[in-house]
């Protein structure tokens, strides 16, 4: 089968779509340039589609690998045969295809490999004929040499026979198809391991069909099974498994048939159960896994494209009790201005210093905003700061922190803030989520950022590929300031990555701020390609050309200055001019498509809009303060701090995250959280229950 078929299979894409976005692929185009400036040749593909398109060529090209290594092994054991090859060439079911080599797969000696060298094959095809004859007495002829007794003649057929049910590829299908069909999860607590598995004592024995197993439920179990405190296993009713191998193997009632039926047990039980068994769980766990990876990249493009501030300058404050509240300004730009620590809470409670030094850094350094961080003593920070009197209206916003600690602690912080510690870094992390969440974040290992579900569970591999995505696409979405962006944000732009990030911003040092995008193609290794990949995600404010500060590509600039002279308009009176520009149409331009001169048309109304929403912020209810002030029937103001599969968290302002299950999200059945409720959002819930003890609250969503 062909790539492109292969992929239309699996996508249901059409064939031209298929073909052109894979040799823009191959051509070296990031999916985000292929989305935005190349929908002509693709057909409008978005960007989960075309990513979709990337990660089935490489499946086919893992499994056309694999065939391959499979051919040159058996072909080195002189057993490849035409058809042989032609069905392992056919054959694109990963499973199928194992199960077609098993016969030739390099393994320790077996059974069944024993008794063949005792020369038990010939009795073990015998007995498989199922022609009839006294068993003992065919066995009778195989006694010899380390053949002891009719027996041990008679066991070493079953042996061999048990492997060749085993390496039957209609059999291990038909198995599969139950196992997936009628396989009952099955989870029991391992002796002696009661203390340590509590967190997981709902599941002390517990069973579940496997089809039903929900992809969090799923990976708690299988967490609990890798750290040895709880058995995992599927396994369909083995009667029913049995009744498989018999109606496929046993071909009669005479004692052949008996020896066949045994070794069909034997097969089941030493060999079949346990590989399809395994085999299970993996598909399983791929499934879950699959799950889990979309509910994280949800989470994080929400994360990601989070309101910003924007360009204010920003008092921030990483809050503690004990050790003090760091105090950091920083400026429009993000660069650190001053830092200071306050103790305004118990032991030292110095609250009237405390007060001061907090007015007279906002009004020295002409504050617009104060960032809190909502870690411990977040709230009692935060109804500090209220109270102060400012001679101007300031904001105050609560700031999520997850991660922020491994910024403050990583490479990157002690680069930009090498005489600084830990504490104020982490102070202008806080600040700097406020005004831009995306230029900070970046900074982050996105698993560090609080947001996913059994992460550690997952395929690493499969998981680091979904976020690198997200970032990439959000911050392309976005798109970047090429005069202020650091390079760990330049970084994700189509068709950069670190090194030309870096010579970026090497060169903005060296000669000074790029006026021109076309100025690109000075900096240092900064190709064709590369800027033909990147040119259309960068931003220059008041740069000689003004579509520079605009989503459009470069290569699209000739087509706007033909509608600007048509239109008898420089090409300044043409931007934001709607009324002219909504009386154009595309048959007049027949040489720009239908694609492009659409998003010329929408981008010169609105050039470069952030799609991101503005900042907002919630007042959490001030008598609430701990866990103990919940009270059932409350209803209180909230944001989504991370939503998963089985409902959403929600910050009510305390250090506990409530919980709306998916049951409590709205008035009728709920599949898919995120299609409801997403991150970062202000809700009103209504306090359904309480756990004290085990520090949970239950919430409802509120019209």
């Amino acid at each position: 089968m062909e790539k492109v078929q292969y992929i239309i299979q699996l996508t249901s894409l059409s064939n031209r779509s298929v073909e052109n976005t894979l040799k823009l692929l191959e051509s070296g185009a990031t999916v985000p340039f292929i989305a935005r400036y190349r929908k002509e040749q693709t057909g409008n593909l978005d960007e989960v589609e075309i990513t979709s398109i990337r990660d089935e060529a490489k499946k086919y090209d893992d499994i056309i690998s694999r065939q391959q290594t499979m051919l040159n092994s058996i072909e080195q054991q002189e057993k490849l045969t035409p058809e042989l090859e032609e069905k392992i060439r056919t054959t694109f079911d990963l499973a199928a295809l194992e199960d077609i080599y098993l016969p030739y797969k390099q393994r320790r000696e077996t059974k069944g490999d024993k008794a063949k060298k005792a020369g038990l094959e010939p009795l073990a095809k015998m007995i498989m004929s199922q022609r009839g004859g006294d068993v003992l007495a065919m066995a009778s002829r195989f006694v010899k040499g380390t053949v002891e007794s009719e027996e041990e003649a008679i066991q070493g057929a079953k042996d061999i026979i048990a492997e060749w049910i085993n390496e039957s590829v209609t059999a291990r299908a038909k198995l599969r198809n139950l196992f997936a069909r009628k396989g009952k999860l099955t989870a029991k607590l391992v002796k002696g391991k009661e203390e340590e598995a509590e967190k997981y004592k709902d599941y002390f024995d517990f069973s579940e069909p496997l089809y039903k197993a929900a992809s969090h439920r799923f990976l708690a179990l299988y967490r609990a099974d890798r750290e040895g405190l709880l058995k995992l296993t599927v396994q369909p009713e083995k009667e029913e498994a049995l009744q498989v191998l018999y109606r496929q193997f046993v071909k009669g009632t005479d004692e052949c048939a008996g020896v066949v039926e045994e070794a069909c047990d034997e097969s089941y039980k030493r060999l079949l159960l346990p590989s399809l068994q395994n085999e299970a769980i993996q598909v399983q766990k791929e499934k879950a896994d699959l799950e889990a990876i979309k509910v994280f990249s949800t989470n994080l493009r929400q994360l990601l494209l989070a309101p910003p501030l924007g360009e204010k300058r920003v008092l921030a404050i990483d809050p503690g009790f004990r050790t003090g509240c760091k105090v950091v300004c920083v400026d429009e730009h993000g660069d650190l201005l001053t830092n200071a620590t306050i103790y305004p809470h118990p032991p030292q409670k110095e609250t009237a210093p405390a007060k001061a030094k907090i007015a007279q850094l906002v009004e020295a350094y002409k504050i617009d905003a104060i960032a809190i961080g909502d870690g411990t003593a977040g709230r009692e920070t935060e109804a500090f700061i209220k109270h102060i009197h400012f001679n101007r209206d300031i904001q105050v916003f609560s700031v999520r922190e997850d991660g922020a600690s491994i910024y403050s602690a990583g490479a990157i912080a002690r680069k930009e803030f090498p005489d600084y510690d830990v504490t104020v870094r982490g102070a202008v992390s806080i600040g700097r989520r406020l005004m831009d969440p995306l230029a900070e974040l970046v900074k982050i290992d996105p698993k560090s950022v609080g947001v996913g579900q059994y992460q550690h569970e997952v395929n690493q591999t499969a998981l680091k590929q979904a976020l690198d995505d997200v970032v990439i696409s959000a911050v392309n979405t976005v798109g970047v300031d090429l005069n202020t962006a650091s390079p760990y944000l330049l970084s994700y732009v189509s068709g950069l990555g670190m090194q030309l990030a870096e010579n970026i911003v090497a060169h903005r040092s060296e000669i000074g701020k790029f006026t021109s995008r076309n100025d690109l193609k000075k900096v240092k290794r900064l190709g064709d390609k590369a800027f033909e990949q990147a040119a259309g995600f960068l931003r220059i404010r008041e740069g000689v050309n003004p579509l520079d500060n605009s989503a459009l590509h470069p290569e699209s600039y000739k087509h706007v200055e033909k509608i600007a002279k048509q239109l008898k308009l420089t090409t300044v009176e043409l931007i934001g001019n709607s009324e002219q520009l909504s009386r154009l149409k595309q048959t007049d331009f027949p040489e720009i498509d239908t694609y492009t001169f659409n998003d010329i048309i929408n981008e010169l109304k609105k050039p470069g809009r952030d799609p991101r929403k503005q900042a907002k912020v919630l007042e959490f209810d001030a008598a609430i303060r701990t866990i103990e002030d919940v009270k059932i029937g409350m209803e209180l103001n909230g944001i989504v701090t991370n939503v998963t599969a089985f409902g959403a968290f929600v910050n009510i302002g305390i250090k506990e995250n409530g919980l709306i299950h998916k049951s409590q999200l709205a008035d009728e059945y709920v599949e898919d959280p995120s299609k409801y409720i997403a991150l970062h959002e202000h809700v009103k819930v209504q306090v359904m229950e309480i756990d004290a003890p085990r520090k949970r609250i239950g919430l409802k969503r509120m019209k």
